[in-house]
């Protein structure tokens, strides 16, 4: 009777270790073959690790591209040309990457503005801003020292007459001079939404025109100019949803305090 249960037994044993076997090769091929096809993609990558693409840096993406196909198009600083590579290394589709940029929602520069005291510290945005937040004459404006300039890998941002300026065609979108404001005055926008208001001031118009002659005054001009709904003001300062802006740009020059660029 022991004898009719050993050959059962003795098959089951024989065939799980064979199909352990048989997973263990398989996993370590496909291991093998896995991290060679992330080491290719993660060599597409600029290597920056910016976290734009919503993981912890270019390793980890090429990781998740690799492992759990996740979408080709998250790398900005890369751009169409490292979306195109990536998807003919994984062999499927090319997807178009929404190329963004950063803008500085403040135009106030030292012709327009004053400094409220002589700061003698660190020459630092973020040390300044410790003391009544900043030295200019504006709570909400730049304080121009560069943080932002110093974060940047790709040279696009300079200091100009006292406030921070983005070339855009040297914008890379890695978004590392957004961490690095203080006053939050940077923001990553798409490319082609190039109307936007320079003034983060929420004070009343009274209030802002007498720290910045270029800071937004909450006049409704720009509304009631705009014929697509895409301007409203908001907490006295004035906002343009880029949804439903068409970039016709009339805002631009019935602005009285010369805030809207392009």
């Amino acid at each position: 009777m022991f004898e009719v249960y050993i050959l059962p037994i003795l098959i089951f044993l024989i065939l799980g270790l064979v199909s352990g076997l048989l997973l263990a090769i398989a996993s370590t091929v496909f291991s093998v073959n896995t991290g060679k096809k992330a080491q290719q993609v993660r060599e597409v990558l600029p290597g920056i690790n910016c976290s734009v693409c919503g993981f912890s840096g270019c390793d980890e993406y090429a990781k998740q591209i690799v492992q759990n196909s996740v979408v080709t198009n998250k790398c900005i600083p890369g751009g169409d040309k490292a979306s195109r590579e990536i998807s003919s290394i994984m062999g499927i589709e090319f997807e178009d990457v929404i190329e963004k940029v950063a803008f500085v929602y403040c135009n106030g520069t030292k012709s327009v503005t004053k400094e409220k005291y002589d700061y003698k510290g660190t020459p630092s945005c973020s040390a300044c801003n410790e003391f009544y937040s900043g030295k200019g004459s504006c709570d909400f404006g730049c304080i121009g020292y560069g943080d932002c300039a110093q974060a940047c890998g790709y040279d696009a941002i300079q200091i100009i007459n006292g406030i921070a300026v983005i070339d855009r065609e040297k914008c890379a979108g890695c978004a590392k001079c957004v961490t690095q404001c203080p006053k939050h005055l940077i923001k990553m926008i798409e490319y082609t939404d190039n109307v936007q208001v320079a003034c983060s001031n929420h004070n009343k118009g009274k209030e802002t025109r007498i720290c910045c002659t270029n800071g937004c005054i909450a006049c409704e001009k720009c509304v009631k100019a705009c014929n697509f709904d895409a301007i409203h003001v908001k907490r006295n300062l004035a906002e343009i949803d880029d949804s439903k802006c068409t970039k016709c740009e009339g805002c631009i020059g019935i602005c009285p305090v010369g805030c809207i660029l392009s």
